[in-house]
């Protein structure tokens, strides 16, 4: 008998999954420990996710909303530990990254990230750009509106310059010019922690994702609570707005 990875693969995963990891407060607080414990926490579920992925599961890409451009407006102290440990994660990780054959970017203002933070970032998307074994996008200073908002002021800067006509704005247009080009839309989005909204993440990417909502805070999130995740989402049937066939 298969178990449910054998399951899951054999029938064919989701080609990119997007992650909100949400809960690492709760779970901090649960056990009596400060915040910055769970955000430790998070960090390590998401190595150990990453690993997973690219070694056992065959998922192409994954994206992991990790800072987003309204948590810009928590504590100041939480905010330097979040983007310390974020900074730390990417430049102790480029060597596994690089071994492991992953490809890493990075959405979002990233010109509001502390200067040597930037400096991580882009050497490690230098670094990393010949990996074809997994795409693993890590969205930071990342906000959906603020995605869209900054495609269409290239749109009108390019519509301004002659470059496009008002008739050749199209959707495609405006996906070519969002932080995300270049990657597939998201077939599955997972939140964890019980909450069930976007929180403001690829809003314009999502437009025909599945949603996964869990209970299971962002630190206990396992390589299993995944696979439980693609399980659900093969059972569902994705008609992007037609009509689905009817047998005679």
């Amino acid at each position: 008998m298969k178990t449910l990875l054998e399951r899951v693969t054999s029938i064919g995963v989701p080609r990119h999954v997007a992650l909100i990891m949400d809960g690492n407060g709760r779970w901090a607080r649960a056990r009596g420990l400060p915040r910055t414990a769970g955000h430790e926490a998070g960090a390590r579920a998401a190595e150990r996710l990453v690993r997973f992925v690219g070694r056992r599961l065959g998922v192409a890409y994954i994206t992991l909303f990790a800072f987003s451009a309204e948590n810009w407006g928590r504590p100041k102290a939480e905010v330097d530990f979040l983007l310390a440990l974020l900074d730390r994660f990417i430049a102790e990780h480029l060597g596994e990254f690089v071994d492991s054959g992953i490809r890493l970017r990075v959405i979002g203002d990233v010109s509001t990230l502390p200067v040597a933070m930037q400096r991580t970032v882009a050497n490690a998307v230098e670094t990393t750009a010949c990996g074809t074994n997994l795409n693993v996008t890590i969205a930071l200073s990342y906000g959906g509106r603020q995605d869209i908002t900054h495609a269409c002021r290239r749109i009108l800067a390019d519509v301004a310059q002659g470059r496009l006509t008002p008739d050749d704005v199209s959707a495609e247009a405006i996906a070519r010019r969002l932080d995300t080009a270049g990657t597939p839309d998201p077939d599955l989005v997972i939140r964890t922690s019980g909450e069930r909204r976007f929180s403001n993440f690829l809003l314009w990417q999502s437009a025909y994702a599945e949603l996964y909502f869990t209970d299971v805070l962002w630190p206990d999130f396992s390589p299993a609570d995944l696979v439980m995740a693609i399980d659900d989402f093969q059972k569902r049937e994705r008609r992007f707005g037609a009509v689905a066939e009817v047998a005679e």
